[in-house]
C-alpha cells in the first residue's frame, strides 16, 4: 500500500512505526462558526483513509482536535457577550450533528486545545530551556533560525518567507519567529503562565495534543492543504526542537473544495454550510460528491455535481436491494448469467483494493464498484435468474466496499432492519396477492402509502423489491 508523503513529494509504502498499528492526529476545526463543504472533504478523506486501514487489519489511534482559544473563537464570543467555552460547546454539537449524518466514524479522542493549557506550558518550558524559544514582554516565541530544517515540509527557504502573523507591531527578534505564548490583551481570556497572563499561539495546541496521545512520533498526520504552511511547517519545528526525533512519519494533505475555481472560504464568503446543503440533499449525497475525485485534487462545487452524486449514490442502492431481493426469485438460474457474476465480483475487489492500495484512489475505486452495480441493476429486467449464492457474495461485498467508503453505515443488519425486511416482505406479498386477484386499486394504494413512508417500490419481471429513499 502506497501513500502520498508531503514531506517528501512522492508516493511511499506505508509502513507504520509499530506492526499493524497506527497513530493518526487530524488537525479539526476552529469552533467559532458552523462546519463549511471544505471541512467535510477533509473529514471525509480522513475518514475514509482510517477506514482503510482498519480494513486492512490495522488498529487506528485516531485523533481529532478542537481548536477552542484564537482570534476568531475570542472575536465571536466577544460579539455575543458569551464565553469561549459556550461559543465552542455550541459549534462543537452542530459538529457532531454534521458528521454523524456524513457517516463519519467518531475519532478514538476529540482533545479540546484549553483543557491542554498546563502541558502546553510545561512544552514551552522546555524549548526555553534547549534554547529555541525565548521570552519577550510577557509573549514567548520560537527561533525559527535555531531550527535548522525549517521549510522541510513545505519546500520554503527562510529567507524566502513571509513575517509569522503576529501584529507587525510585536518586538520579536526574527519577524519570522512565531508566537507560542501571548500576553494577554484587553477582553481576552487568559491563563497564568511563568510569563504573565496569556493564551497559546495556535501552533503550539496540536503538537501538544498529538503527542501526548499519540507520542513523540506519529504515522500519520493530516489536513488541508493551507495548513502545510505556517501551521504543519511550525509543528515540525517547535516538536522535533524539543524531542529531537522525527516528529510525523507520513504528512497527508487534502486538496481545496473550490467555487468557481476558487477556494472556498469564510474569509472569501463563497462557502456552503454542511446544515445549509444537507437541507436540501441527502448526507449521502455530498458524501459522494466528495469523494468522487481524489482526496489530493481540488474538487470544484456545483449544485449540479451534488445532484449527479445523488443519482450515482441511487444506483449503488438499487443495486444493494436487488442483490438482497432477488436472492430468491424464481426462475431457473442461468448458468451463464451467475459465471459472469462471479467473475465480476472478483474482479470488482480486486480492482477496489489495488485502487485503494494507489494512495487512497476512491474515484478508482467507485469506477470499480460501479461494474458490479450496473450488471446487478441489468440482472433486474432479465426472466432468468442467478444462483442464490453468488447473489448473496456480490451483495456482501457492496456492502463491504461500500462501508469502506462510508456509504454504507453497518455492513451487517441490526435486529430492526431484520425485523423491517419481514414486514416490508409480508406486505410486498398482500400487494402480490391484490395484483394476482385483479385488484389494482388496493395493490396500488399499499404502493403510495409506502411512497408517503419513504418506501419506494419497484416492480421487476420477476420480482417486487423496495428502497428506502432517505
Amino acid at each position: 500500500m502506497k501513500i502520498f508523503n508531503t514531506l517528501t513529494g512522492k508516493k511511499e509504502e506505508f509502513v507504520p512505526l509499530e506492526k499493524n498499528k497506527v497513530r493518526m492526529y487530524v488537525c479539526g476545526p476552529t469552533v467559532y462558526d458552523y462546519c463549511h463543504i471544505g471541512h467535510a472533504r477533509s473529514v471525509i478523506s480522513f475518514d475514509i483513509i482510517r477506514r482503510y486501514l482498519e480494513y486492512k487489519g490495522m488498529d487506528v489511534l485516531y485523533i481529532q482536535n478542537f481548536t477552542d482559544i484564537d482570534d476568531k473563537m475570542i472575536k465571536r464570543a466577544n460579539k455575543e457577550k458569551i464565553s469561549i467555552f459556550e461559543l465552542a460547546d455550541r459549534f462543537i454539537k452542530q459538529y457532531f450533528q454534521d458528521f454523524d449524518a456524513l457517516n463519519v466514524k467518531r475519532a478514538s479522542f476529540y482533545p479540546r486545545a484549553t483543557e491542554h493549557i498546563t502541558d502546553m506550558i510545561k512544552f514551552i518550558e522546555q524549548l526555553i530551556e534547549r534554547g529555541f524559544a525565548y521570552e519577550m514582554d510577557g509573549s514567548v516565541y520560537f527561533n525559527v533560525e535555531k531550527f535548522q530544517n525549517y521549510g522541510k515540509l513545505s519546500h520554503k527557504k527562510l529567507d524566502e518567507m513571509q513575517p509569522s502573523e503576529e501584529d507587525i507591531s510585536v518586538k520579536k527578534k526574527n519577524p519570522k519567529d512565531f508566537a507560542l505564548w501571548k500576553k494577554r490583551k484587553e477582553n481576552e481570556p487568559y491563563w497564568d503562565s511563568p510569563w504573565g497572563k496569556g493564551r497559546p499561539g495556535w501552533h503550539i495546541e496540536c503538537s501538544t495534543m498529538s503527542m501526548k496521545y499519540l507520542g513523540e512520533t506519529l504515522d500519520i498526520h493530516g489536513g488541508g492543504l493551507d495548513l502545510i504552511f505556517p501551521h504543519h511547517e511550525n509543528e515540525i519545528a517547535q516538536s522535533e526542537a524539543l524531542t529531537n526525533k522525527p516528529f510525523v512519519k507520513y504528512w497527508v494533505h487534502n486538496g481545496f473544495v473550490t467555487v468557481r475555481n476558487e477556494k472556498m472560504s469564510k474569509s472569501l464568503g463563497n462557502f456552503f454550510t454542511i446544515k445549509e446543503i444537507l437541507e436540501k440533499y441527502s448526507p449521502m449525497a455530498l458524501r459522494f460528491f466528495l469523494i468522487s475525485t481524489h482526496y489530493r485534487s481540488p474538487i470544484d462545487f456545483s449544485e449540479n455535481q451534488i445532484i449527479q452524486a445523488h443519482q450515482r449514490y441511487e444506483r449503488f442502492k438499487l443495486a444493494l436491494a436487488i442483490s438482497k431481493q432477488f436472492e430468491n426469485s424464481t426462475g431457473e438460474p442461468s448458468n451463464e448469467l451467475t459465471q459472469e457474476l462471479k467473475e465480476i465480483i472478483e474482479e470488482t475487489k480486486n480492482e477496489f483494493i489495488a485502487a485503494m492500495d494507489d494512495d487512497f484512489s476512491t474515484p478508482r475505486a467507485i469506477a470499480s464498484i460501479n461494474k458490479l452495480v450496473k450488471y446487478i441493476n441489468g440482472l433486474a429486467s432479465k426472466k432468468v435468474s442467478v444462483k442464490s449464492e453468488i447473489l448473496r457474495r456480490a451483495h456482501a461485498l457492496l456492502l463491504e466496499l461500500g462501508y469502506i467508503l462510508g456509504i454504507v453505515k453497518e455492513p451487517k443488519e441490526d435486529e430492526k432492519e431484520q425485523l423491517l425486511n419481514k414486514s416490508l416482505n409480508i406486505i410486498l406479498e398482500l400487494r402480490a396477492d391484490a395484483r394476482d386477484r385483479k385488484q389494482f386499486d388496493i395493490a396500488d394504494k399499499i404502493r403510495d402509502k409506502l411512497q408517503e413512508m419513504g418506501i419506494k417500490i419497484l416492480d421487476y419481471p420477476s420480482k417486487t423489491i423496495w428502497i428506502l429513499e432517505k
